[in-house]
């Protein structure tokens, strides 16, 4: 188990500053890494490494296809392609991805930001609710979404350190930090992040936060909440779920993406196929978003602490009943 975080509403780097930060830090240790971005530095992140290393970050301006292909050429040659842009934008680079990158098993880092509602005022655009699921349908393709800016830094590290290519989300908005310096990030695996004994909320990304919240709610009406941080998406961590599921016997996933094949499917069919059991996912319901602040959005699709809240009072009655 991590170590519990403690919701004190600190607010540390947006997601894409941490990763941004991190990745060019790490880059003085790791001399095969490059970076190619589409003309979105100042929103990844990667701005940072374009200031330290300009001789390493390419701009390939707003050609995504391009750069996708880029950089499974460059990984042919025993570089580290790091390539980023906006979540709703590395749709347009998907075949690329699939066949040049997955198939071919280069070792391309893909790491986007604005991903869900996180994106805000951007609208539904560049609001991307399909990500998760498309890139967790490629083969040999690794999928992360990590929760705070600690774990961000941490996954940064873990991504590059990993033989074969890897789908990783950010964040746009100012984020609640959760772990402290001595959190553990491993590739396929979760962590308990709060003992409950009703039910089991299971998140990733920004959500991890308002489920924590959600659960110290429901504490104060006497409903006991198990939290757990999902931070790889593919692999998932079987055991874990499988653990949670005999547990509390009843679980719920909740997501900055659409409920069809994200994090929700994802620990359904394991439960489905294991250890069948009450799951009900929680996001954004099939539809697209709107401009608006992030948790404007959040209030408004259901994404919030309160409407999770909600919603897992719901799905408890219907079960106990």
């Amino acid at each position: 188990m991590s170590s519990q975080p403690t919701l004190i509403g600190m607010s540390g780097d947006t997601l894409r500053e941490a990763f941004g930060k991190a990745l060019a830090d790490l880059m003085e240790h790791y001399p095969n890494v490059v970076v190619l971005d589409g003309d979105v530095a100042g929103g990844t992140g990667t701005h940072h490494v374009r200031s330290r290393y300009p001789d390493r970050f390419y701009q390939m301006g707003i050609a995504e296809q391009n750069m996708m292909g880029v950089a499974a050429g460059m990984a042919a040659t025993g570089l580290i392609p790091v390539v980023t842009t906006f979540a709703a934008f590395s749709l347009r680079a998907y075949e690329i991805a699939r066949l040049s990158v997955a198939y071919a098993q280069r070792n391309v880092k893909i790491v986007c930001s604005h991903p869900g509602l996180d994106t805000g005022p951007d609208g539904a655009s560049a609001q991307s609710m399909e990500d998760l699921a498309a890139f967790m349908a490629i083969p040999n393709m690794t999928v992360l979404s990590p929760a705070d800016p600690v774990e961000v830094r941490l996954a940064t590290k873990a991504m590059l350190d990993h033989q074969g290519p890897i789908y990783m989300r950010t964040g746009r908005s100012a984020t609640t930090r959760l772990f402290d310096e001595k959190h553990r990030f491993e590739i396929g695996k979760g962590q308990i992040l709060r003992s409950g004994s009703d039910i089991t909320l299971i998140a990733c990304g920004v959500q991890v936060a308002r489920c924590l919240a959600a659960a110290e709610l429901a504490s104060k009406m006497g409903i006991s909440v198990q939290v757990v941080n999902m931070p790889t998406l593919k692999p998932i961590d079987e055991a874990l779920i499988l653990q949670c599921a005999k547990e509390t016997g009843i679980l719920m996933t909740s997501e900055d993406h659409n409920t069809l094949n994200g994090l929700g499917s994802q620990v359904a069919r394991v439960t489905a196929r294991h250890c069948p059991v009450p799951v009900f996912c929680h996001g954004v319901q099939d539809t697209f978003g709107e401009s608006g602040e992030p948790e404007e959005l959040a209030e408004k699709y259901g994404l919030s602490a309160p409407s999770i809240l909600r919603q897992l009072q719901d799905f408890l009655a219907q079960h106990r009943n």
